[in-house]
């Protein structure tokens, strides 16, 4: 499929339709913490660092990123399957680590799930390097597990 993609950073008012991307997407894991409050709020915090990939006003692409000031984070990467194969995909890491690195931070972070080895090899084939040396901890604060 050859077709015109467009890409922009990522708005507030774009939130229903990257999340109808984000869960249907293989291996995303969403949580209570992507509601819609919480990811404008997110936007709101690292403006200039999240985008997506449009096809005719269609959001066919989305990645989620920020920083702590110190590491860039990706957090969340989906291509609609109709459009995948066509380096959408590595066009919004691209922007992402370019946004970042105007930012001044030059190292990104991601977090992939075990099983989810279609991502991995996505990333691996993009040089991002695996991380076996340092181990995830978690803590809730919250009630609500899911979050």
């Amino acid at each position: 499929m050859n077709t015109m993609i467009a890409m922009r950073e990522m708005l507030p008012d774009d939130y229903p339709a990257v999340m109808r991307l984000w869960s249907v997407s293989d291996g995303m894991l969403l949580r209570e913490a992507d509601s819609e409050e919480n990811i404008i709020r997110y936007l709101q915090r690292n403006s200039g660092l999240s985008f997506v990939a449009l096809h005719q006003k269609t959001v066919v692409g989305a990645v989620l990123a920020g920083t702590d000031g110190r590491r860039g984070y990706l957090q969340h990467l989906a291509v609609d399957p109709e459009f995948q194969k066509q380096g959408i995909g590595r066009q919004l890491v691209q922007r992402v680590t370019d946004a970042l690195l105007h930012e001044g931070i030059a190292k990104t972070h991601l977090f992939v799930g075990h099983d989810n080895k279609s991502a991995q090899a996505f990333y691996q084939n993009m040089d991002w390097q695996p991380r076996d040396e340092v181990r995830m901890f978690s803590f809730n604060a919250s009630f609500d597990k899911n979050i």
